[in-house]
Parts: C-alpha cells; structure tokens; sequence
C-alpha cells in the first residue's frame, strides 16, 4: 500500500504544470523593486496629473493663468499666489500647470509620432533587406547630415508654428534613431530559430513581424520612448530660446523661461520653476529609461 501510495503521489506531482514567469513579468518585477525607477516613474505621473487637472487645481485655488491678479514680479507666498506673479501680474502656478499641458503634449505625442514611424520603417527594412533597407538608409542619412533646428527654423519662416505644428515636424524627423535601433534588432531575430519556424508552417510576413518581432522589440522601444520624450521637451525649450518654438500668450515651459531670462534679477522665481520642471522632467524620464533598460535585460539575475 506504501508503495501504490508513493506512485500516486509521484504522478500527481508529474501531472502538475508549474508556468515560469514570461519576461514581461520578470521585467516589472526587477522594476518594481527598483526604488529609483520607481520614485522617478512616480514623479512623471504626478507631473503629468498635475498638468492636465490644472482646471481643477487652478479652479480651486481661484486663480487663472491669464487674468491680471496683482502687481508685476509678486514673490512667491505673499496673498495666497504660492509662486507668485509674472512680469505683467498673472498667477504663476496657474501658468506653469497650463504650460506644463503643452510641453508634455509636445513631448509625448511627437515621441509617439516618430515611434510608430519609426518602428515601421525599421521592422520592415529589417525584414525584408534589399531595395527598401537601402532606400531607408539613404533616407536616414539625408535626413541627419541637415541640423534639425536649420530645417524647423525654415517652416518657421513659412509657418507660425504652434504647438500641434511642433508634433507634425519632430515627430517626422525624430524617427532616425528608432529606425536605426529596430532594423539592427530585426536584421538579428529575423534569423532565429522560432522566426524560421514560423515562416516553415506558413506564416504571413506581416504575422511574422508583428506577432513574432515585434513582441522581442517592446524593450528597446519603450527605452527609446522614454528618451526620445526627454529629448524632445529640450527640443522645444531650445527652439522657444531661438524664437521659434510655440509662440505666447500660449505658455510652455520652454518659452515661460526664455521670456523670465530678461527679469533674473526682478523675479527669479520666474526663471526657476520652469527650469526646474524642464529639468525634473528630463532627469525622470532618463532615470526611467535607465531602469527599463536594466528591468528587460536578459542577462540580469534576480537577487
């Protein structure tokens, strides 16, 4: 009977499935436990919920970003304004959050923008080699041997760029790097083993590169997201210091330091918080696109 019994117990541990965890989730895990990545992930969506409830917020405070509510260059704290007033009597904090909406919007949508086109590009030139990889090489190389801000400076003359204008041309001439990272990738999966094997049963190209690929891509890309939007919001505060960038009475946190450079001395307080929200920005994305890089490496042991 003891022996009938340990045949039944070793069958039913046989019969067990015990799933290992996929790489997503090995990934979040090494994430989550990273407290720096964390804190920086934290501070972007409280940046970016702070920015887009700015209604609400300024609402409650009472305040409003383009109503005259006091004397020029107030400082902060004084008659209920936290971060005092501007040059011309405006609610500070109230301008900051609108512009904060702006700024991230350009960041983020341009980002997006340049992704998709660039993760296309890329994956197909991986893939099929050839003709398209040469055309898309040259491509890359015509469109990076000419500065970025020489060609925006020429649609500024044509254009008055706003912020949606802004979207349109970096998201268009942003996507080299991307392109270049995805096709180096796809040019190496292409190869492998479950990609043949996919391609023996009979599996279309575009299957293959969407349902096989790309899924092996999602860690370079969301690295280069992450960057790619820090690089962008510099992008902007650069082109609003060349006087090209989005024009006031529309705020960004670009064009709200460029205009504070003149009253340093008057208002410092002007020329901080925007400075600090460009640099807390850019710092956590970085910070953020640090740890992916680490939480979806392979070769990393968990402790």
């Amino acid at each position: 009977m003891a022996a009938e019994s340990n045949i039944t117990n070793l069958k039913g541990a046989s019969d067990e499935h015990y799933a290992s965890p996929s790489l997503l989730q090995l990934a979040l895990g090494r994430l989550w436990r990273d407290r720096l990545s964390m804190i920086a992930l934290t501070l972007l969506l409280l940046l970016t919920v702070s920015a887009y409830g700015a209604p609400i917020i300024t609402q409650l405070l009472g305040v409003n970003p383009n109503s005259i509510v006091g004397p020029s260059f107030l400082p902060p704290g004084v008659d209920g304004h936290l971060l005092g007033l501007d040059d011309i009597g405006r609610d500070h904090l109230a301008r900051l959050l609108y512009a904060g909406q702006i700024s991230l919007k350009i960041g983020f949508l341009a980002a997006f923008l340049s992704l998709v086109i660039g993760v296309s590009l890329g994956l197909a030139t991986g893939y099929f080699g050839g003709i398209v990889d040469d055309i898309t090489i040259w491509l890359i190389t015509t469109i990076n041997s000419i500065p970025l801000f020489f060609i925006i400076l020429i649609i500024a003359a044509i254009l008055s760029p706003d912020d949606n204008t802004l979207i349109i041309v970096l998201g268009f001439l942003g996507w080299t790097s991307t392109t270049r990272l995805v096709r180096g990738e796809t040019l190496s999966l292409r190869e492998r083993e479950f990609v043949i094997s996919a391609r023996a049963i009979g599996a279309t190209r575009i299957r293959i590169m969407f349902a096989h690929i790309l899924p092996n891509l999602i860690s370079i890309i969301l690295i280069n997201l992450a960057i790619d939007i820090g690089v962008i919001i510099l992008v902007e505060a650069g082109l609003s210091f060349l006087g090209v960038g989005v024009k006031p009475p529309t705020a960004t946190w670009g064009n709200m330091l460029t205009n504070a450079q003149t009253f340093f001395t008057r208002g410092p307080h002007l020329v901080f918080w925007p400075g600090f929200m460009i640099f807390l920005t850019v710092l956590c994305l970085y910070v953020l696109g640090d740890g992916l890089r680490d939480a979806f490496d392979p070769t990393t042991v968990d402790q």
